[in-house]
């Protein structure tokens, strides 16, 4: 397996360049695209992440699992990345995962891993007491599939710490660089994570307008972000027709939590987009609402655009 090297400004990868070893997994881990060549200051401080949405499972993977790779889809963000991928005209740089969540997932601690798939003990760094390790979805998710082990053994240490190297910490390394240049450009930067939901968990929650959610807002109960930002978001999503919640059942993962620090100029909000509204989730087929949440997820970015920055302050 090829080393990883971080990136630094002299192998940051250019406009639209995919990123991470493409000999390890048959295709790159993550791709950047950004709103502005490189070396041009960003036109927004808009950065938009979708770290669920990638559906390539490398072999070391699928030689391990006991789960059909069709099963383990079901844990993919589908199409999330279609609905933001006009968004880097609009002025957003975007972020977009190319591998499984099942065999990587980015929205986790690096080492928030599960002692007990694991044929060693692991090392005093790992965290493996999170409330997300214990309901099987750390950074190597044990289950996936309706809570169904994801594999027929137990892995080393050693493939846990390749995953990290090779694409946990790249894609963060990328991301920070991203809101680092807004900043510096702009002030401020604004990272919205986007992710989906299955249709049975937004039934779990009632809008205040009636019925079921249609998109839960996560800013870590107002600790990610100012509280101007998610008020802006909610209204307009709500102006499009958009039945909307904050904070439950999803506050925000580990990106909001992480780089949501309003106080250092970075304001972090998590989009969590029903799948009912879009796609199939039996036959994993997109509906005609795809075309309609796409249009909606541009009229948000640049509504997003216009937006004062010093009114979150």
């Amino acid at each position: 397996m090829s080393a990883w090297r971080p990136l630094s400004a002299d192998n940051a990868p250019k406009d639209g360049e995919m990123t991470a070893p493409l000999e390890t997994f048959g295709g790159p881990a993550f791709e950047v695209t950004r709103a502005a060549r490189a070396g041009i200051p960003p036109p927004t401080a808009l950065v938009f992440a979708s770290p669920h949405s990638g559906g390539i499972y490398p072999e070391d993977m699928i030689a391990a699992a006991r789960l059909p790779v069709e099963t383990l889809r079901a844990s993919e963000d589908a199409f999330v990345d279609q609905i933001i991928a006009g968004a880097p005209a609009l002025g957003a740089s975007v972020i977009r995962a190319r591998l499984a969540r099942a065999y990587v997932d980015l929205n986790r601690e690096p080492w928030e891993l599960d002692p007990s798939m694991f044929a060693e003990t692991l090392p005093d760094y790992a965290h493996g007491r999170s409330a997300r390790v214990a309901a099987g979805l750390g950074t190597i998710p044990r289950i996936a599939g309706e809570g169904r082990p994801i594999y027929a053994r137990k892995l080393t240490f050693a493939e846990a710490r390749a995953r990290v190297e090779l694409t946990h910490r790249p894609y963060h390394d990328a991301l920070d660089r991203q809101l680092a240049a807004a900043r510096a450009a702009h002030g401020a930067a604004i990272l919205i994570d986007w992710h989906s939901m299955p249709a049975a968990a937004a039934h779990g929650q009632r809008a205040r307008n009636g019925g079921p959610c249609d998109i839960v807002l996560g800013d870590r109960f107002g600790a990610a972000c100012s509280p101007k930002l998610t008020g802006l978001v909610e209204r307009e999503l709500e102006t499009l027709g958009y039945r909307v919640v904050r904070n439950a059942p999803y506050a925000g993962g580990y990106t909001t939590e992480h780089y949501g620090r309003p106080a250092r100029r970075t304001h972090a909000l998590q989009i969590e987009i029903n799948r009912a509204l879009y796609m199939n989730e039996t036959t994993r087929e997109p509906t005609e609402g795809l075309a309609r949440l796409t249009a909606d997820a541009a009229s948000l970015t640049r509504v997003l655009a216009a937006l004062d920055l010093a009114e979150l302050r």
